[in-house]
């Protein structure tokens, strides 16, 4: 991955934070804007082709109870 070098203005209580973390982890500052730009770049994303998304029909509504209660029943069988 080549890098390219920017500058940005950041809010002072952010870059504090960044600079305590950093710190904090012995990781360079630079990391975490680099996955900032990074995370950003991937929810920003678009396609211009559609998604080919099935739809599940449950042959009507499903009450949060029935996928609580679902979910339950997933984990005690994983275990």
């Amino acid at each position: 991955m080549a890098l390219k070098k920017t500058t940005v203005m950041v809010d002072e209580e952010d870059l504090a934070l960044i600079k305590e973390a950093a710190a904090r982890e012995g990781r360079p500052e630079s990391e975490y804007f680099r996955e900032a730009f990074h995370l950003v770049a991937l929810r920003s994303r678009r396609w211009d082709e559609e998604w080919d998304i099935p739809r599940l029909d449950f042959g009507g509504p499903v009450t949060s109870e029935e996928i609580d209660r679902a979910v339950s029943d997933g984990v005690v069988d994983a275990e």
